[in-house]
């Protein structure tokens, strides 16, 4: 089974672009299911049914989540109602949505879990990733799932390198997301798993982490608090393909994705 990871999706304009970029990714290398983390999806960041719909009428199985996941109100009814839209599941303030889904494909079933780091994530107050993990690997296993995708929602990458480790062999592929940047770590761990520490973001590439250059340049220089404004322009998309044995649950194959 291929599997696509899709790294966080900017906006209207990053949706526009999966629109765009996704049909023939799945073509190409033949892509059976299609996971994208879509926490600020929506325009000014989280997440909305809006959105949401858009993104899984284009081709998305499962939509995963972050920090920003429960910033719009209006999407905590559609987080309960829908099973495959996730935010992560290692908060306990959280009283929408869950963090692990379950997606039959007739032949096999493929689990997916959503986690959030903790490390420069304070505000978050997210259990500890690790107990998180195990719940939810037991779970998917007494679900009969052979399949086990984790996406680790996180700032730090000894963090998301740490629960990477600790997750080998026990899960089928694992990756981060958050940071918006594409690391050139993408391996398939001793024990099976596939690997990578962040898949990077889509949406416009002359930005910073999606947004507007000069207001985060003047941020960081001068102290200028203006409000965050998505960037346009030429658009990218990060991803990374995990191609996975159905017998065995292990990665056999790993390809980075950068268009």
């Amino acid at each position: 089974m291929r599997i696509l990871a899709v790294g966080d999706v900017c906006g209207s304009i990053g949706c526009e672009y999966v629109r765009k970029t996704l049909p023939t990714l799945k073509r190409k290398y033949k892509i059976d299911m299609v996971i994208i983390n879509a926490e600020n999806s929506a325009d000014g960041n989280g997440i909305t049914p809006k959105s949401a719909d858009y993104l899984l009428n284009i081709g998305a199985d499962v939509l995963t989540g972050g920090n920003h996941s429960l910033r719009r109100a209006e999407v905590y009814d559609y987080l309960d109602s829908n099973d495959c839209v996730l935010r992560p599941h290692n908060l306990p303030d959280a009283q929408n949505g869950k963090g692990y889904c379950l997606v039959d494909f007739g032949k096999i079933q493929v689990a997916v879990i959503n986690l959030s780091g903790k490390i420069f994530l304070d505000r978050l107050n997210a259990s500890c990733p690790f107990a998180a993990a195990d719940e939810l690997c037991d779970k998917a296993k007494q679900d009969g799932a052979k399949i086990i995708v984790v996406d680790f929602h996180a700032e730090a990458t000894s963090e998301k390198r740490a629960l990477g480790l600790y997750l080998d062999g026990k899960v089928s592929a694992f990756f981060g997301t958050h940071t918006h940047i594409q690391t050139a770590d993408s391996q398939i761990l001793e024990n099976g798993t596939g690997y990578i520490t962040d898949i990077g973001m889509t949406g416009p590439i002359d930005s910073v982490l999606g947004v507007k250059k000069e207001i985060i340049i003047n941020r960081l220089k001068d102290n200028d608090m203006s409000k965050f404004e998505l960037a346009n322009g030429e658009c990218m998309l990060n991803g990374c393909i995990f191609e996975v044995d159905e017998k065995t649950g292990k990665t056999v194959l790993i390809e980075r994705i950068y268009i």
